[in-house]
């Protein structure tokens, strides 16, 4: 990302949670091209899109949403570059069961999270592969390569 594009995502959150107010962490979603910046959306709390912070960071997102909550420090330093992939449901149905997980983690450096939601959708965010590598672009492929392995059937 560039030093441009990262002021400008930087007073966009900001401006937009000080108008919000309230206690916690926002997860604030930005798309960027260059040095543009387009806001997307905000959650009030922990989201699936923050969950990369469970390998990059000291202090993951909850740890942080329920200190800031309750007025403690918090620290937001990171031990390694990381990223996040999708896993959709890719089916319609209930009570789907995910499979091939073991390839899915054959790296140490991945991780999954399954969200144990009742119902699937085609495009419906139904867990996140996490990935820490040496550098965001490693993490990214890695990530992806996991979230690819995972498999659905219902």
């Amino acid at each position: 990302m560039s030093e441009a594009a990262l002021t400008r995502s930087k007073e966009i959150a900001s401006a937009i949670t000080s108008e919000l107010g309230g206690c916690g962490i926002f997860g604030v979603e930005l798309f960027i091209k260059g040095d543009k910046v387009w806001f997307s959306e905000v959650s009030p709390r922990p989201h699936d899109t923050g969950m990369v912070t469970m390998v990059t960071q000291y202090q993951n997102e909850f740890e942080l949403h329920a200190r800031a909550i309750l007025g403690l420090p918090v620290n937001t330093a990171m031990y390694a570059a990381g990223a996040s992939a999708v896993i959709y449901g890719g089916l319609e149905g209930k009570s789907i069961e995910f499979s091939n997980l073991a390839a899915a983690l054959a790296d140490p450096d991945t991780d999954l999270r399954l969200f144990g939601k009742p119902e699937s959708y085609v495009r419906r965010r139904m867990g996140v592969a996490l990935a820490r590598a040496e550098n965001t672009d490693a993490a990214r492929k890695k990530a992806k390569k996991a979230a690819d392995c995972v498999k659905t059937s219902g």
